[in-house]
């Protein structure tokens, strides 16, 4: 079949490549010309595991080109998913919708007989309704236009293996859908013929379907780093805790790392989506996100008083050294990133950074300039007074204590992801420092 992916971001460029992957032809749509110049030669446009392999493949074979034209999108298919962002509105708490907005209008008003709009992006519960209204009238005469709603759930880092082996795929459909249902069925066959589920519902329900799994999702860390901060407090171990928690069935392992919190472009901003939109709607129950949040941004701020504390009470030309800038390993992405709002902290009190990522320093170097990017993540010891570990890269993990100890002009480590081997680095002769422990002196 024929489709078009609207946006090729993060979202839309992983999910491109899966439609055709699977056999269709896709048109990818990016109105971003620096974006669309790097698809147009087979080149990704973000530094994501197998991506770059993944759009040379496909658009050397002709399954997946790209466009800047929604004229040209609107005749080359009658279904169009839309993966263009939905960023948190500045100065609110609620998602900005006008990415959306202007490529479903788009889209509609070049609609010429059925027309099947799927949005892919992350909304507040009703966006969904709303979008149909406005595709209608902005559809031509005789145009038969229809917005359905399914979710991504793809994680940066392993995005490209989520979108060609997806979980589950849920759907949302209006009440008169005709023939929607059908269409998509036949998008997905490949992946429902081989036991991926797909879940029919509602528009509102395929909405919540994202919003809520990522609001579960931050709960889980934002509870099991409240653990933490009482672990601290009353002297008790937050590994040890954990390991306890993930062998009732009930709980499980997955989420329970704690450490310095999630980040990112989805999560943070959802749950605050959902906070926006359970006041609308006078939902007071969905207000506990708030707390969930707020546990989250004090983790942040735990490690800089960490990192004070281990410059004798104050950070003013003090000289700290940052292992990791993105948001997680794995991708280069530093959007609402735990690691670059601490940076920015130490910066504030005064401390000169030093800051090393094996894959965003290009992106921090834009966005910063005011901290000191450094390639070589050994290098960037040079003369510290503290190490702060803020991303968990395998290669930090691998580091070898004992040949760094010479580097820094004192050798304390606040490890914020948990992830460094305490006893390994305090046997080197640090003095280590994690979180969800009784404080080192």
């Amino acid at each position: 079949m024929k489709v078009t992916v609207i946006g090729c971001g993060r979202l839309g460029a992983p999910y491109a490549c899966s439609l055709a992957a699977i056999g269709h032809e896709v048109l990818g749509v990016e109105v971003s010309p620096a974006v669309l110049g790097r698809l147009s030669q087979g080149l990704a446009p973000f530094d994501e595991r197998g991506l770059g392999e993944a759009v040379a493949e496909h658009h050397a074979s002709g399954l997946l080109r790209f466009t800047g034209s929604y004229e040209e999108a609107a005749a080359f298919a009658d279904v169009h998913f839309v993966c263009v962002p939905t960023p948190q509105q500045d100065g609110g708490l609620g998602a900005d919708l006008s990415a959306i907005e202007s490529a479903i209008t788009s889209l509609a008003s070049r609609a010429s007989g059925r027309c099947l709009i799927v949005g892919k992006s992350s909304v507040p519960v009703g966006t969904a309704a709303r979008m149909g209204r406005l595709a209608a009238d902005h559809a031509p005469d005789g145009a038969q236009v229809t917005v359905a709603w399914s979710p991504d759930f793809l994680r940066e880092s392993t995005s490209l293996e989520d979108a060609a082996r997806p979980t589950r795929i849920i759907v949302g459909l209006p009440t008169c859908a005709g023939q929607a249902e059908a269409t998509l069925r036949r998008v997905w066959a490949p992946w429902t013929e081989a036991g991926v589920p797909l879940v029919v519902a509602d528009l509102a329900t395929a909405e919540l379907a994202k919003s809520a799994a990522n609001a579960f999702l931050a709960t889980k860390v934002s509870f099991i780093n409240a653990m933490a901060a009482l672990c601290e407090a009353s002297g008790a171990d937050i590994h040890t805790l954990a390991e306890s928690l993930a062998h009732d069935p009930r709980i499980g392992s997955a989420m329970l790392d704690s450490g310095l919190g999630f980040g990112g472009s989805c999560i943070p901003k959802d749950i605050r989506a959902l906070i926006a939109r359970g006041r609308q709607l006078g939902v007071p129950e969905v207000g506990f996100l708030h707390q969930i949040d707020a546990i989250n941004i004090r983790r942040r701020r735990r490690v800089v008083a960490l990192a004070r504390q281990a410059c004798d009470g104050s950070l003013a030309g003090r000289r700290v050294a940052l292992w990791g800038a993105a948001f997680k390993p794995g991708t280069d992405d530093v959007r609402d990133s735990p690691a670059l709002a601490v940076a920015a902290d130490l910066h504030a009190a005064g401390a000169s950074v030093a800051i090393h990522d094996p894959r965003a320093l290009p992106t921090v170097r834009r966005q910063a300039p005011e901290l000191e990017c450094v390639d070589d993540f050994e290098r960037v010891l040079d003369g510290a007074d503290v190490l702060l570990h803020l991303t968990h890269w395998p290669q930090y993990a691998d580091a070898d204590p004992e040949l760094l100890i010479a580097k820094p002009a004192q050798y304390r480590l606040v490890d914020a992801r948990g992830t460094l081997d305490a006893r390994r680095w305090t046997d080197a002769g640090w003095v280590y420092q994690g979180l969800g422990y009784a404080l080192t002196s």
